[in-house]
């Protein structure tokens, strides 16, 4: 019988290794007391426990976030250190638990105490303040929270997830005409996708490319970013007929906008527009199934010239070296969608060959928890 990685269970069970082994002795409750009173040993297990009482906590500190960013805490110390009291005020929330809230904040960063209980905002604070599009993630979350309040439910798919009607295009053209819900996610991914656009082309040369058509591209952060960075290169973007419109006002007033061509349709139903020597696939794999995946890169195969290039960007899985952000973050996140699933740069990589694409390369991730890059070619005849 050949073994296929599709086919987990059929491979023969490994014996327990070093690493099983270890893990047993660990899991001991007596050597958790011994390994406490042994000086080199000790701080090691200090630090296994923070970490794994970090994972514990990690939900309320969601809520904490979330709460943080809701009532604009943050924002209101851009001013200067403000008193328990004064943070407060005009929120709802009682002066005793603003104080564990705000608190709570400091632990994690957000925020810093001064020994007179008032509390100024951080770098980190800040940060997470100028970040395009970190605070409307961050508030769109409750979606996901309800998502994931039972997770085996979840996990056994037994959950009417409401995430997939947030991103409703995800089930084809059909499913995004309410244009109030596209302007919502237009928006969100508009904001988010500037970061994937730094990111990306930090990773890719876009040098010789005359025609870069961008399917998928939403609002356009991406085509924008590529127009800007590339002056005698233009720009086609390609997504379902509400957010190409909603793109079309954004991208209005853009230095850029005259080498930007808006094209509505769906890239499952309808044929690519041609003319371009690359095409880039920016957060858009990740949002379906190996089907409508294998379908697409043959569609963008077909279209591109001999010599184009393929340009695939967005959050993957780690693979062989399991990526906190893609293997927990983004693949549950993914799962809520209900069509699409995070892989990983080899696995992308394997459904490029299997499109015909050739000089496939995958680049080290700057930051994986922005974006992770694919690279490929049609051959020259």
């Amino acid at each position: 019988m050949v073994m296929t990685a599709q086919d987990p269970a059929s491979a023969p069970r490994r014996g327990p290794g070093l690493r099983t082994r270890l893990a047993r002795i660990a899991a001991r409750p007596g050597f958790q007391r011994w390994a406490s009173r042994m000086p080199f040993i000790r701080s090691i297990a200090k630090r296994e426990g923070e970490a794994l009482f970090d994972i514990v906590q990690g939900f309320v500190q969601s809520q904490v976030l979330f709460a943080v960013v809701e009532l604009r805490l943050l924002h209101r110390l851009l001013d200067g250190p403000m008193t328990v009291g004064e943070l407060a005020a005009g929120t709802g929330v009682p002066t005793d638990r603003m104080q564990r809230l705000a608190q709570a904040a400091a632990a994690l960063g957000l925020m810093h105490r001064h020994a007179d209980n008032s509390f100024a905002l951080t770098h980190r604070g800040g940060a997470l303040i100028g970040v395009p599009g970190l605070e409307q993630m961050i508030r769109h979350h409750d979606v996901l929270y309800r998502d994931l309040q039972d997770p085996l439910a979840f996990l056994r798919g037994e959950t009417e997830t409401e995430l997939a009607g947030f991103w409703p295009y995800v089930f084809g053209a059909e499913g995004a005409g309410d244009p109030q819900t596209t302007a919502i996610y237009s928006d969100l991914m508009s904001q988010s996708q500037r970061l994937v656009a730094q990111d990306t082309l930090r990773a890719v040369s876009l040098k010789g490319v005359q025609h870069l058509l961008d399917v998928g591209g939403g609002s356009g952060a991406f085509a924008e970013a590529a127009a800007a960075s590339t002056p005698e290169m233009h720009v086609s973007l390609m997504d379902l007929p509400t957010v190409i419109e909603a793109a079309r006002k954004r991208l209005a007033s853009s230095p850029v906008s005259d080498r930007i061509a808006m094209a509505a349709g769906s890239f499952r139903d309808d044929p690519l527009p041609t003319g371009a020597d690359a095409i880039s696939l920016i957060r858009v794999l990740y949002d379906h199934e190996d089907s409508t995946v294998n379908d697409l890169l043959a569609k963008v195969y077909e279209t591109l010239p001999p010599g184009g290039r393929l340009i695939v960007s967005e959050p993957m899985s780690g693979g062989a070296t399991p990526d906190p952000a893609g293997d927990v973050y983004f693949a549950f996140y993914c799962m809520a969608m209900r069509t699409g699933t995070v892989r990983s740069q080899d696995r992308i990589a394997t459904l490029c060959k299997a499109a015909g694409f050739t000089d496939i390369q995958t680049p080290r991730p700057a930051r994986s928890f922005i974006t992770s890059v694919v690279l490929a070619r049609k051959p020259q005849e």
